[in-house]
């Protein structure tokens, strides 16, 4: 059995879009009358976020999210150390992120902007796919210069979601940082469009700096050109130290030292899955969890996958309580 060495520190800090999530549940007709990209993510303006959401009779679910932020509150959830930094309007929005960080006891190194905070409207359609509509907002406006050696203090990884590779200057920054810092760095590739978008940077990225390499099939299949996963995950797992590919309702790959782990699915089929919003970003919350806890690989997997499953019962990527409790319940 593959393990993980317990890392002297355990904090670990996310790197991401500060974003409130608006969620609606639709049909595919409004979904492509909106422009939305199916399963997938497309910057607009803000103004167009709100003129789809005139088209819908549907009330919203507005929580905070972005995909770091997701997997950093999941963390704290588990009872993990944990550090966000992002960057916010001075609005009412903002003023929420902020507040759910600390309520779920995650230390905030945010900057604030003149501009909106960023928002995403993600389109669920009935067959529990998300499709985003994402403003950036001040999310957009982080520097290079606002990531401080502050941002690294203690930590013992670093995750970053893909998004940042749309701002080559800050994701090098923060790579740059990370590593002088000695800290592990785990990179999400976020959205296959991503990978499409960033080829160009993603394999330097990924080579020169990257320790653990997060996706799902999709994301795995656009960077390797390999549609068969365990292919892809070789590919990936020799440019990194720990390669993971998620396969959805099939479980996911996990690949150390030429070894592949296979973890099987959560739950029996029979529970309808409502909104796939999150699951990506919760997996990530359990295996990075696991990792510096010392877990044996197979255990960061299956605790990942536990968080995926939860999250998909609900709307949002917000567990609720009783998830989190039937999660550290199966895993103690």
């Amino acid at each position: 059995m593959l393990t993980t060495e317990k890392n002297k520190n355990s904090l670990i800090v996310g790197i991401g879009s500060a974003l409130i999530d608006i969620l609606i549940h639709e049909n595919d007709e409004f979904l492509e009358k909106a422009g939305a990209l199916k399963g997938g993510m497309t910057y607009v303006e803000s103004e167009f976020i709100y003129q789809v959401l005139a088209q819908t009779d549907i009330q919203p679910h507005i929580v905070p999210g972005g995909s770091a932020c997701n997997t950093i509150i999941g963390i704290g959830k588990l009872g993990g150390a944990a550090r966000f930094v992002g960057k916010l309007g001075k609005d009412e929005l903002g003023n929420l992120f902020e507040t759910d960080l600390e309520v779920n006891g995650i230390e905030p190194i945010l900057s604030t902007s003149s501009s909106s905070t960023g928002r995403v409207l993600s389109i669920i359609t009935p067959d529990a796919q998300r499709s985003m509509l994402t403003y950036l907002g001040a999310a957009s406006e982080m520097q290079a210069d606002e990531i401080t050696d502050k941002c690294f203090e203690d930590a013992a990884i670093v995750h970053i979601e893909g998004y940042l590779l749309y701002n080559k200057e800050l994701m090098l920054a923060v790579l740059n940082a990370a590593k002088q810092a000695g800290v592990r760095i785990s990179l999400d590739l976020a959205s296959f469009t991503v990978v499409e978008e960033s080829k160009n940077i993603l394999e330097t990225i990924v080579n020169d700096f990257v320790d653990i390499l997060i996706a799902n099939e999709d994301e795995a299949r656009a960077f390797t050109g390999y549609s068969d996963e365990i292919k892809a995950l070789r590919a990936l797992s020799e440019k990194v130290d720990i390669a993971v590919v998620k396969v959805g309702e099939r479980g996911s790959f996990i690949s150390q030292a030429g070894d592949v782990v296979k973890i099987e699915p959560e739950g029996d089929g029979t529970v309808a899955i409502v909104d796939t919003t999150g699951a990506g970003d919760l997996w990530a919350s359990g295996f990075l969890f696991g990792l510096v806890n010392g877990y044996p690989l197979e255990k960061c997997g299956q605790l990942g996958s536990l968080c995926g499953y939860e999250v998909c019962q609900v709307v949002g990527a917000n567990i609720p309580e009783e998830g989190w409790q039937r999660i550290k319940k199966s895993v103690k």
